[in-house]
């Protein structure tokens, strides 16, 4: 079964999609997030979508529903390398990612990580 790799740096999870999503890779993808931000008491999750050129209303929840996951196990998301096009959809889908900060790549993604999870 095909699944998306989750690499540790540090405290942080770094989550790159690469390939098209439907609904048994996402079910996966969010089950071993969580485990993982268990497994190693990860403070923050970093989530590269650069390489999707487009989005639809249920990647736009699969991003809501997996920071959500991880904001109950005390983990920050941050979402990077969002598309222009991505971003339209997104908003033109009335999908406001609560929750999820946002940065432009995955330096500025993971010194916002950095900043935000040693507040706590």
């Amino acid at each position: 079964m095909e699944r998306i790799p989750i690499l540790r740096v540090g405290e942080l999870l770094l989550v790159t999609i690469q390939v098209d999503m439907h609904d048994r890779l996402v079910m996966r993808l969010q089950d071993d997030l969580t485990e993982s931000i268990v497994a190693n008491r990860s403070k923050g999750v970093l989530i590269d979508i650069s390489a999707l050129d487009i989005v639809d209303s249920f990647i736009g929840r699969m991003i809501n529903n997996t920071a959500a996951m991880a904001r109950v196990l005390d983990a920050q998301t941050v979402v990077v390398g969002m598309q222009p096009a991505v971003a339209i959809t997104l908003v033109e889908l009335g999908l406001s990612l609560q929750g999820v900060q946002t940065a432009l790549n995955v330096e500025k993604g993971m010194a916002l990580l950095a900043k935000r999870t040693s507040r706590k």
